[in-house]
């Protein structure tokens, strides 16, 4: 789907969910998606990542059927209107299987295709990309942090394979604030470039997250320099996508990460 060599991508945030931690409740009519969807697109994101359930600590559980009714509508607009990949945030095979019939072209799951046993042979069925995450129910590590994110990885990408994944279509996820604390995030953050030896495309999201409002002291919506700071820090270490909520500020700040470390 893309060139990992020529330049760093950007994949844009479509919540449409009524809890998300920074834009809850305000995409969550189809109108209002895919005017969202669109600006993003304007701006330039080169995929959209849409989301029907939040996954912020504390978040409400909503069940396939619930997640379904709010994503399939915004996806068959998006298709009609839109030319841009789309990936959908789930990890629940069922709403996978359904979006992906409609021509989604990734799942970003983020339990790294641990949650549902059925969810990789649902993207290996429509031979979709997938993006991996890292993510654990706790903040307790038996080893060094960054030993066990590959490990996790490595074992998720073995579940791909053997469902029959095509391996060119996975791309990596450390998992910044999911099952790490404050600290544990800035070191996953500073040591970002040891992921590269899975050899892997690498997805960093970062955008808003509560890393950066701990640091600043800052509410999510004023929080975009911290995540530019983390685009640009990824990029540095080999950072492929950046899922953000803010598309044309990172993205301006990504063409000039690549002018001086992809040359």
């Amino acid at each position: 789907m893309f060139d990992y060599n020529e330049r760093t991508y950007i994949m844009g945030i479509l919540n449409v969910t009524p809890d998300s931690f920074s834009d809850g409740g305000k995409f969550n009519s189809v109108d209002e998606a895919l005017k969202h969807a669109i600006k993003m697109v304007e701006e330039g994101a080169d995929i959209i990542d849409l989301g029907g359930e939040s996954t912020r600590p504390g978040h409400s559980y909503v069940d396939a059927d619930e997640e379904l009714r709010r994503v399939i509508p915004v996806i068959k607009r998006l298709k009609e209107e839109l030319d841009t990949p789309i990936s959908v945030d789930t990890y629940k095979a069922k709403v996978a299987d359904e979006s992906l019939k409609l021509g989604v072209e990734m799942i970003n799951d983020v339990w790294g295709l641990r949650k549902d046993k059925d969810m990789a042979s649902v993207i290996a069925k429509h031979n979709a990309h997938v993006c991996i995450m890292h993510n654990q129910d706790d903040t307790e590590y038996d080893k060094d942090i960054m030993e066990s994110i590959k490990e996790f990885l490595l074992e998720s990408i073995n579940i791909a394979i053997e469902a029959g994944i095509d391996k060119n279509k996975i791309v990596l996820d450390p998992g910044i604030g999911f099952g790490k604390t404050y600290e544990q995030n800035l070191e996953v953050l500073k040591r970002l470039g040891e992921l590269k030896t899975l050899g892997y495309p690498i997805l960093l999201g970062t955008s808003r997250k509560s890393v950066i409002g701990n640091t600043l002291d800052l509410p999510a919506q004023e929080r975009v320099e911290g995540t530019i700071a983390t685009t640009v820090l990824g990029i540095r270490d080999g950072v492929d996508i950046v899922r953000v909520h803010d598309v044309e500020k990172n993205l301006r700040a990504a063409k000039m990460a690549d002018a001086i470390y992809r040359r």
